[in-house]
């Protein structure tokens, strides 16, 4: 893993800031600014590809996976479940307006993604549910009985 990825563009601490005060080094801290504020809600790849920010909770009996997906309708998303990898697949289209007169910027993210996760085995797709609400895709996965593990407690002893 790269150290530098687990620094956040924004972070006045991180370690190159501290020890670097060449112009370059500030002139490169202001532009990966620009960018994390650029992306605001999606993370760019390679590309045109986004990956939508989602948050995966796993109860006793179910995970629910959010993703947050504004501007986007239910045709424009796919879940798919292929084995035990769940898949969010989708498109962000721009509407193309052309006007001659006029200029504008354009600052919001546009393209397609796709997200996988993979889920205990066992898992029924039929009994999956999925929704989407104000730009917030709620994926509700039932986890059968055989997937859950047993939890014991480990009694931790001194060591000799």
């Amino acid at each position: 893993m790269d150290l530098k990825s687990l620094l956040s563009f924004g972070s006045r601490s991180s370690i190159a800031e501290r020890t670097d005060r060449s112009p370059l080094a500030l002139l490169q801290r202001e532009i990966d600014e620009l960018f994390a504020n650029f992306e605001r809600g999606w993370t760019a790849t390679v590309g045109t590809r986004l990956t939508p920010r989602m948050d995966v909770i796993e109860h006793d009996d179910k995970i629910e996976l959010t993703a947050e997906l504004p501007g986007l309708e239910e045709k424009d998303v796919e879940v798919t479940l292929v084995g035990d990898v769940l898949t969010l697949r989708g498109e962000k289209k721009i509407d193309k307006e052309e006007k001659d007169d006029e200029r504008r910027v354009v600052e919001r993210s546009y393209g397609s993604f796709s997200r996988s996760i993979q889920l205990p085995a066992g898992v029924k797709p039929e009994e999956i549910q999925a929704s989407l609400a104000k730009g917030v895709l709620t994926v509700i996965v039932p986890i059968p009985p055989q997937a859950k593990p047993d939890a014991r407690k480990i009694t931790v002893k001194a060591a000799a």
